[in-house]
């Protein structure tokens, strides 16, 4: 039996929600390891809607212990609403089932404020942030002066813990030419929301090393895409935390010995969302048309998404970087009826062929990519339950997308449905 991670293996809006799901019904632990609330997916189960944007998905199913992790920066206000909709939803959700790490990084008012004032004043840089406050939470972290939420627990100590935030804030503050943020004004808003998070708070580390030593299957479950990875991805354009699969251990103290098997999302084609590099982004109406058949907006944003043919070169990258063991491959559906199918093989950069995406900005804007064509399939992939019932073409193209990323695929999906899944490989009996 193996703990496994899902990580995204392009920029984000794989399909996470359906796989995670699925292979969350066999979990008895699922755990969100790094980001926040800036990223979102959608959870049918018996014909209800559930939207998640903190919560672990395993929250939504009964008998599973839900865990937020210490990588995770934690909007407490986000957290409580969330709880709060999935109970008018009937989900029950207690310490039973919920648990956020101690040590987990408070997002506040102050990061969302100072959010939305950078990217609304960036000239030409735009990073494309949902202004939820996620990166500068972050840097508080790193910066050392961060409220975590142990800190609600002590109120008498917290006073002196906002000063010492505020001495940094209120100094951007005045450079924006604002109003500084009173000690008090943060004082309130952490006691208002401390008894609504506090119950659910708790050693994560110790938990999970509680729950390993007695054989439960644990599910990391990554949220975004390892190409927005603040070390790996297309930098500057990328998130503030680590979406690597390694994130998981460093995200909730279980340790990377406890991890057994990687699974990497990715679509058939590529999307991404907000700025940044893409190398087989797509402009003309096939772009139009993958995005329009895929419904290619975003749950949180509900902004458009970028449209272009699978990048192996990308995913490849992607597949070595967190050292996925095997890729989970989605929206196949989407590309039914299409005459002519290309896959991203390869890089021209400055006249010369590459086969990796480099890391300079300037360099993964100039590079411009090869393809390969594939003749399409006219006979319809959605709903396939068994390599018997896909086209031709359609098991050539997957079969091609394995060898030029280095991994096989493991799970194939072919409709939003979680039962229209084709399982070559169980991550969790690897």
């Amino acid at each position: 039996m193996a703990n496994v991670v899902v990580v995204g293996a392009q920029w984000g809006d794989e399909g996470k929600g359906k796989i995670v799901d699925w292979l969350s019904e066999q979990a008895d632990v699922v755990v969100r390891f790094q980001g926040g609330h800036n990223a979102g997916h959608t959870l049918v189960i018996g014909g209800n809607v559930y939207k998640l944007s903190l919560l672990p998905s395993g929250v939504v199913r009964p008998g599973k212990l839900s865990v937020i992790g210490n990588g995770v920066v934690l909007d407490p206000h986000a957290l409580a609403a969330e709880v709060a909709r999935l109970q008018e939803q009937g989900v029950v959700i207690s310490r039973e089932n919920l648990r956020v790490a101690e040590n987990a990084t408070l997002i506040l008012s102050i990061h969302r404020e100072l959010d939305a004032l950078r990217e609304s004043g960036s000239a030409g840089t735009k990073i494309g942030t949902t202004k939820r406050g996620i990166g500068p939470a972050y840097e508080d972290k790193v910066g050392r002066r961060a409220i975590r939420l142990m800190d609600l627990a002590d109120l008498s100590s917290l006073r002196d813990k906002i000063e010492r935030l505020l001495t940094h804030h209120n100094a951007l503050r005045r450079g924006f030419g604002l109003d500084e943020f009173k000690p008090e004004e943060i004082y309130d808003e952490l006691a208002s929301v401390a008894p609504k998070v506090l119950p659910y708070m708790d050693a994560v580390w110790r938990l999970l090393d509680e729950e390993r030593r007695a054989g439960r299957r644990i599910l990391f479950e990554g949220a975004q895409g390892a190409l927005l990875d603040v070390d790996h991805g297309t930098y500057p354009f990328v998130t503030s935390s680590n979406t690597v699969a390694g994130q998981a251990a460093t995200g909730s103290g279980m340790g990377p010995g406890g991890v057994g098997y990687v699974l990497g999302i990715a679509k058939a084609y590529t999307t991404r969302v907000g700025e940044g590099p893409f190398p087989t982004e797509l402009f003309d109406e096939t772009g139009e048309l993958i995005g329009q058949k895929g419904k290619e907006f975003g749950v949180v944003t509900g902004r458009k998404r970028r449209c272009g043919w699978f990048d192996a070169t990308l995913v490849r990258q992607i597949v070595r970087t967190s050292g996925i063991d095997g890729i989970a491959l989605t929206k196949l559906d989407i590309l039914d009826g299409f005459e002519t199918i290309k896959i991203g093989v390869g890089y021209k950069l400055d006249g010369q062929t590459i086969d990796y995406f480099p890391a300079s900005q300037g360099a993964q804007g100039r590079v411009e990519p090869i393809y390969e064509e594939f003749e399409g399939w006219s006979g319809s992939t959605a709903g396939a339950r068994s390599w018997a019932d896909l086209p031709a073409q359609a098991i050539k193209y997957v079969r091609r997308i394995e060898e030029l990323i280095g991994a096989p695929v493991a799970v194939l999906s072919t409709s939003p449905e979680r039962d229209d899944t084709i399982l070559m490989k169980n991550p969790f009996e690897a």
